[in-house]
């Protein structure tokens, strides 16, 4: 079966996500979100919270926890969801609700349940990488990062300011740029 998945990098702050759930799936969700977009606009709705997890919204002002049960209405002008509850049949009722409303929804551990993944995630500076195991297994998706992060040197923003620097110099339209481009990069990967 192959990876149907098409990437993309969602810009976060300019979106209301909702998640469902401060247990441990939601402290998994929410860490993942906030590190790969600080400024995310989350609204955390749940009936209980872990202590780390409120740690973790104290220190993002944006972030808005509202401690009660998950209500249909919770999904009013949201653009994304997150359903991170312990409860499957919630989790399934979440999920129904916005498709109804044709909001995104990731249901944490229930791949086709989900419109889209939270993959592993590799950021040094400017320089984001994503990691998909279709949903199959998140722990090869985390090996993965972990070996990117460790190969990738953490000066490669200074690369890629440098290479920014030179597209903006060449000339031509945008099929010569790439062109250019190309014929300078190419000898870097070889061996």
């Amino acid at each position: 079966m192959a990876n149907e998945l098409y990437p993309v990098f969602l810009k976060a702050n300019k979106l209301q996500i909702l998640v469902v759930g401060g247990g441990f799936v939601g402290l998994e969700k929410m860490s993942f979100l906030l590190k790969s977009s600080p400024k995310a606009m989350i609204t955390l709705v749940s009936l209980e919270i872990l202590p780390e997890l409120q740690l973790l919204i104290n220190n993002h002002k944006q972030v808005i926890f509202v401690k009660k049960a998950f209500e249909s209405s919770d999904l009013s002008n949201k653009d994304l969801v997150i359903a991170a509850t312990s409860i499957k049949s919630l989790n399934v009722e979440i999920q129904q609700l916005a498709k109804e409303k044709r909001i995104l929804i990731n249901v944490a551990d229930t791949p086709e349940l989900c419109d889209f993944y939270l993959g592993g995630v590799v950021t040094k500076g400017d320089l984001k990488i994503a990691i998909s195991t279709n949903g199959q297994s998140p722990t090869l998706a985390k090996r993965i990062r972990e070996m990117l992060e460790e190969a990738i040197p953490e000066n490669i923003n200074d690369l890629l300011e440098n290479l920014n620097d030179l597209r903006k110099t060449l000339k031509g339209d945008f099929e010569s740029k790439v062109r250019q481009l190309n014929e300078i990069t190419k000898t870097w990967n070889s061996k």
